[in-house]
């Protein structure tokens, strides 16, 4: 052993290579064993977990690892269908060992020359069953002749399953799956057996681990297992996850082509609009805390899409539109996940999980919803839900460039396709261009083939079915339609061996359009092909319709945001944590901070003690001005805000002492138009001590443009009546942005005043940018707490905003 740890390093020197090779051997070596131990033990706590569930319950756990039915009422314990598990699970094993050998075995080696060897010497799988955690059962807005069960799947199994191939042992000990398994039996028949058919797929992709063992350990160094457990988890994905499912018949000619490929339930359009109040993830040198390069993946079971990256913004504004095609509701939630773009590895910024159910019944969403998992954040969110619907007028153009239609595809099969693309009815055999035995032998052989589709600019590809000239596919596609009329799908199927093509078809989808029904079943001829060569297809054509919000349904509002139950409070959250999803408060109404022009219908009263918050017999406000006050873009900055304040639309329409109490600051658009010449500091995002919202003081400023120097001069006078944030008093001073640019290094700053409430400054400040740049700028002024390093007390005092579109600055102006 002591030969075989000096061994490279002795060899290392010997051909005289650099030490460095040695400690990057060193350093795998170490990364392979850290990753070997983490699986040992998240194995060993999965297995103390699956012997003692209470006691571990007791101990409070993480919430991911407990069970369903601790959280949610309405999934339920089957104890008495796990016991029967334990039993049966023996049998079962047996089973699988006879398969393995008589089934899988012969099939891996007929896969490839290389594999004739292939032996499994040891097949056990252990003594510890899968267990179901919980079952939900769905009575509600399903189909009366369907039972839909959500099956949530444990399986943590000391099974061991070891293979020979060339003298190399290779196998797994030990196994580790979660998932959602949606199990729905359909049509329910009024004779035996009483069920159509079972269909079978996850919700979402499971969670695998596996503990290799043998010369499979080497799938373990760092790089290669990241790579290996994500091609494992893509195979399973692109058999048993959504779309994707498994039918099983369970009567005699029973059909289940409409049962494997049912029509989508919808379009979700999501309007990626901004976020606020980032955390900051990037830093320098450790210690000083910089901006973010924030972008967001969005998700609907397996389809994924990325945003464009944001640079340097805690406040970023994306305004994209992605649309995901949603196979079933319920079951399937929109996830959304902000990373912070890094050269190295990207940081996690936070996450949302969106009801699909709810944006379905409400129809359109426009939410700020808080991020979860960690401190602070909100996301703006647009979401749509569009039916399908077969009515030809839906499908004009969409002036946005956006999707009208949806297009699916029922691949089915092809027959007699040729065994090469040489192989044509007009006999041109290109057999002279064959020079060797070799290729020749390929071009005897029935082709692997497999098809690819595409409209537009998207292209799919389907599953290859190796060495037959009347293959059978049988999968489902979908594609995004913008233009029916003039739009086709294209078709061509491609040999896997020889990656040359079989055939050919274009389908017009105006042909779509002549039946009533927009639906085409037929066998279509393929170009470039023998004359009897045919694909067989069903081709539907959905428009897309966007419906009116019911107007006497209750918006579901920030409901749609999922919080997952968690028993004992994340350090660093942004969110408080319950037993169960927390309801939303129709009193928390978004703060608002625009044109104060939007309340001028609403009747004035002369002081905030004549409203009374609890007044039953207050007039609802009208839904134009609620709208009115959600559609006006805040220009609140939040980096301070505290958690409980949900950016978010209130779940109920407010009433008119609820919108009164906003207290909302004057319009910094039109500083120039104000009567009088008096700021107020925003207070609609701090706690007050007293509990209540009041002016925060006033900042004396004055702000003109030099064409000499060419640079924005701000004056900052002085401050009167502040609000002390404690009782020992505070130290005053004024931070300066020039929006949008809100980089550390040109921030300006004021000196810090101590124990005050009415600071004098009388400093100049000047940014250098030429008068068309700034007159699109904004300037942020905050007046801070110079507060000890480790005090609880408020640090912001106030905020104000000026547009300086709005503003005569080579005159200038100076007020309060």
């Amino acid at each position: 052993r002591a030969l075989l740890w000096l061994g490279p390093v002795y060899l290392a020197g010997y051909l005289g290579l650099s030490g460095s090779w040695v400690l990057l051997g060193l350093a795998l070596w170490l990364c392979w064993g850290h990753n070997r131990r983490w699986k040992r033990d998240r194995l060993a706590a999965a297995f103390a977990l699956l012997e003692d569930e209470r006691e571990a319950v007791c101990r409070g756990l993480a919430a991911r690892q407990l069970p369903a039915w601790v959280h949610f009422p309405d999934v339920e314990r089957v104890e008495w269908l796990n016991k029967v598990l334990v039993q049966a699970w023996p049998y079962f094993g047996t089973i699988m060992e006879k398969t393995f050998k008589e089934v899988v075995e012969p099939k891996i080696r007929a896969k490839n020359v290389h594999l004739k060897t292939c032996t499994f010497t040891k097949i056990h799988f252990g003594e510890k069953c899968p267990r179901i955690n919980g079952i939900k059962a769905y009575t509600k807005e399903i189909d009366r002749r369907q039972v839909i069960l959500d099956l949530q799947i444990c399986y943590i199994g000391d099974c061991e399953i070891h293979m020979d191939i060339s003298k190399f042992n290779l196998g797994v000990k030990g196994v580790q799956l979660y998932g959602t398994l949606r199990v729905i039996l359909e049509p329910l028949l009024t004779d035996a057996p009483f069920i159509g058919a079972v269909t079978l797929f996850f919700l979402q992709k499971p969670h695998l681990e596996i503990n290799w063992a043998g010369m499979s350990n080497l799938l373990d160094v760092p790089g290669i297992n990241v790579m290996s457990d994500s091609l494992i988890q893509d195979f399973i994905a692109a058999r048993l996850v959504l779309p994707n499912r498994i039918t099983v018949p369970l009567k005699k000619n029973m059909n289940i082509a409409h049962l494997r490929f049912p029509i989508p339930r919808g379009v979700i359009r999501v309007h990626l609009l901004e976020a606020e109040n980032l955390v900051q993830k990037d830093s320098f040198l450790g210690a000083i805390r910089g901006k973010s390069d924030p972008y967001a993946l969005l998700r609907v079971g397996t389809v994924q899409y990325r945003s464009k990256t944001v640079s340097r913004d805690l406040n970023p504004i994306w305004n994209e539109t992605f649309e995901f095609v949603v196979h079933e509701v319920p079951g399937q939630d929109l996830e959304v996940d902000l990373y912070d773009e890094d050269p190295d590895k990207d940081d996690f910024m936070g996450s949302l999980l969106i009801s699909l159910v709810d944006v379905m019944n409400d129809r359109t969403v426009d939410e700020w919803f808080p991020l979860s998992k960690t401190t602070s954040g909100h996301l703006h969110l647009k979401l749509e839900w569009l039916s399908l619907v077969n009515d030809q007028e839906k499908l004009h153009e969409d002036k946005k460039g956006l999707s009208t239609a949806i297009l699916i595809v029922y691949l089915d099969s092809a027959f007699n396709l040729p065994k090469n693309h040489f192989e044509y009815s007009n006999g041109e055999c290109g057999a002279k261009k064959i020079k060797n035995n070799k290729y020749l032998k390929k071009t005897e052989r029935e082709p692997s083939s497999f098809v690819l589709l595409t409209v537009g600019n998207k292209t799919q590809k389907s599953k290859t079915c190796n060495f037959s000239k009347d293959p059978t596919w049988g999968q489902a596609f979908t594609f995004f339609v913008h233009s029916a009329h003039s739009q086709s799908l294209h078709v061509e199927i491609k040999d896997k061996d020889r990656d040359t093509a079989l055939g050919t078809s274009v389908i017009c989808l105006s042909h779509l359009l002549k039946d009533p029904n927009m639906t085409l079943d037929q066998r279509f001829q393929l170009d470039h092909s023998s004359s009897d060569s045919f694909i067989k297809m069903k081709l539907v054509l959905r428009a897309l319709n966007v419906e009116e919000p019911d107007p006497q349904r209750v918006q579901a509002g920030v409901s749609a945001s999922k919080q997952g139950p968690v028993c004992v409070a994340e350090k660093g959250g942004n969110q408080q944590k319950f037993a169960s999803p927390p309801k939303p408060e129709a009193s928390k109404v978004p703060p608002v901070s625009k044109d104060s022009a939007a309340l001028d219908s609403l009747p004035k009263k002369d002081s905030r003690e004549d409203l009374d918050p609890n007044d039953s017999s207050a007039a609802p406000v009208p839904s134009e001005t609620a709208a009115g006050l959600n559609e006006t873009k805040r220009e609140q900055n939040a980096e301070h805000q505290p958690p409980s304040v949900l950016h978010t639309r209130a779940a109920v329409v407010p009433t008119l002492p609820v919108v009164q109490e906003l207290r909302l600051a004057p319009s910094v658009t039109s500083l120039g138009s104000l009567p009088s010449s008096c700021f107020e500091l925003s207070s609609s995002n701090l706690e007050l001590q007293n509990g209540t919202e009041m002016p925060l003081g006033e900042i004396q400023l004055t702000v003109r443009y030099a064409s000499i120097r060419q640079s924005l001069v701000v004056l900052v006078n002085g401050c009167r009546n502040l609000v002390p944030s404690s009782n020992r008093g505070v130290d005053p001073y004024v931070r300066i942005y020039l929006l949008p640019d809100r980089r550390w290094t040109s921030r300006k700053k004021t000196s810090v005043k101590k124990k005050t409430l009415n600071p004098q400054y009388d400093e100049k400040f000047e940014f250098f940018e030429s008068l068309e740049d700034v007159k699109k700028r904004t300037l942020d002024i905050a007046v801070k707490n110079s507060r000890p390093f480790i005090s609880q007390e408020r640090k912001e005092l106030g905020k104000v905003r000026i547009d300086l579109s709005q503003e005569d600055l080579i005159k200038g102006f100076a007020q309060w």
